[in-house]
């Protein structure tokens, strides 16, 4: 099987290029990535040196209709899972713009080459996000048949691409799924999001910018257990359908802090309270029951191992993550300055 993975030099990305390339020893991939500021080839570098006969690295955009198609055909690649996108609502206040270009116009540049190519198989993957937010009092969590109501421009923008994607496949029957998956932590994440940006900054004995509304949160989910998760949809997803998949696990941003300190053995005195993003979103949890039921998945490592992984991997590869400290364009202390 040839897949062509977009995004892949980025976090989930790389973590799904190197699950897929370790169990299916057979299997081809190729990684099409613009490469910006998030995209990192060094998360690759071994799997590109181990496994140089099934791997292929293209550096372009998604929305280049004309490459995708010619990858898709050149290669004859079965099936596309698309990661590639601009992430972080922190970077969309300031660039709006360049969201919707990447998230909405990108993603229709894709599924457009993948229609003229007849591609086998595609699979869109989109994030919680989407669906707004949760009161915290609230018992409730979104299900797949819960209204988009997305609040912050990164949120609108994949909701837009979602939406994309879902017109391709009823209007011209391309064979697509997509997915919403709770917020992923793991190793090779890019240090702008919390778990590693808390993690680097303890390190260094640097302070923790919490949100003043720290009792703010979200569902965590080890990042290989997405990766099983997809595997699953692609292999057995029902055509058109989207699924969650959450872990049911929320730990709020005072907990994650926490944790990250406790891991590293390092003081409460790190941790400083900064305004609210505007837009903050209160409560994330999703409905994963469907994927369950349908597709026998669970996710396998429970948050604490899976935090335990984490910051033992950032401790054993600061040559990985220190170059990128000085791409971090967001100070997350800022909010509120005139």
């Amino acid at each position: 099987m040839r897949v062509l993975v977009t995004g892949g030099a980025g976090f989930i990305g790389s973590n799904f290029i190197r699950y897929w390339l370790d169990r299916y020893p057979d299997d081809e991939i190729v990684n099409l990535d613009a490469l910006t500021y998030a995209g990192n080839l060094s998360s690759l570098a071994d799997v590109a040196a181990a496994h140089c006969d099934r791997y292929r690295f293209v550096r372009g955009d998604i929305g280049n209709v004309d490459l995708v198609e010619h990858l898709l055909t050149e290669y004859r690649v079965d099936a596309v899972v698309n990661f590639a996108a601009e992430s972080h609502n922190s970077r969309a206040l300031f660039d709006p713009g360049a969201f919707l270009r990447t998230n909405v116009l990108g993603t229709q540049g894709l599924m457009e080459a993948c229609r003229r190519a007849k591609t086998p198989r595609v699979h869109h993957v989109s994030t919680c996000e989407v669906f707004g937010d949760l009161p915290l009092d609230s018992p409730d969590s979104f299900s797949e048949e819960h209204p988009y109501r997305p609040r912050t421009p990164y949120n609108a923008a994949k909701a837009g691409g979602d939406l994309v994607v879902r017109s391709y496949q009823e209007t011209f029957g391309l064979p697509a799924t997509i997915s919403t998956c709770a917020n992923n932590f793991g190793p090779y994440q890019f240090p702008e999001k919390v778990i590693p940006l808390f993690t680097t900054n303890a390190i260094d004995d640097r302070p923790l910018p919490l949100y003043r509304s720290s009792a703010n949160r979200r569902e965590w989910l080890y990042v290989t257990d997405h990766c099983t998760a997809i595997d699953l949809i692609l292999k057995r997803g029902r055509i058109g359908e989207l699924y969650n998949i959450g872990s049911g696990v929320e730990q709020s941003v005072e907990q994650i802090t926490d944790c990250v300190l406790d891991l590293l053995g390092k003081p409460a005195s790190l941790k400083t309270y900064v305004p609210d993003r505007p837009g903050l979103d209160r409560r994330y949890l999703l409905n994963s029951g469907k994927i369950r039921r349908e597709l026998g998945w669970q996710p396998e490592v429970d948050f604490a191992e899976g935090m335990r992984r984490t910051v033992a991997w950032y401790v054993a590869n600061e040559e990985w993550w220190r170059p990128l400290q000085r791409q971090l364009a967001v100070q997350e202390s800022g909010w509120g300055t005139p």
